[in-house]
């Protein structure tokens, strides 16, 4: 099955509303706040934001390797304040290297399209990571 670069497996909401949260999340917003101004049900967005949390480490890991494969001379990326944030940062600076080297694309469908539509998968799902 095909999926569209704007949507995940197994969301029904796109992934530019699935990102919008996980901004919101790093920028340090509770999930009933981020909730409302997305107009999404609060369960919906806590979902979202644990499952990213879950795998945040995995994700910071994966986007940094595609941050530097598209960017021999990025930097380090300066920690910030939350593991999801860290992860956050790191998909904004791979998605800004790739728009670079490919011209103008969606930050979230990139990451999308990057990790398989699996930017949300449970652990057993996995996400893919090049090898």
């Amino acid at each position: 099955m095909l999926l569209a670069a704007s949507m995940l497996l197994r969301r029904a909401d796109g992934v530019v509303v699935i990102g919008a949260a996980l901004r919101g999340k790093a920028a340090g917003a509770g999930h009933r706040t981020i909730a409302a101004g997305l107009g999404r049900p609060a369960g919906t967005v806590r979902g979202w934001l644990r499952r990213f949390a879950r795998r945040a480490e995995q994700l910071r890991v994966l986007f940094t390797g595609l941050l530097h494969a598209l960017d021999a001379s990025a930097g380090l990326l300066a920690p910030t304040a939350s593991t999801c944030g860290d992860a956050v940062q790191a998909l904004g600076a791979a998605a800004a290297a790739a728009v670079r080297l490919f011209g103008p694309r969606c930050p979230w469908q990139f990451a999308a399209a990057a990790s398989g539509g699996l930017l949300l998968a449970s652990v057993a799902q996995g996400v893919r990571t090049g090898r």
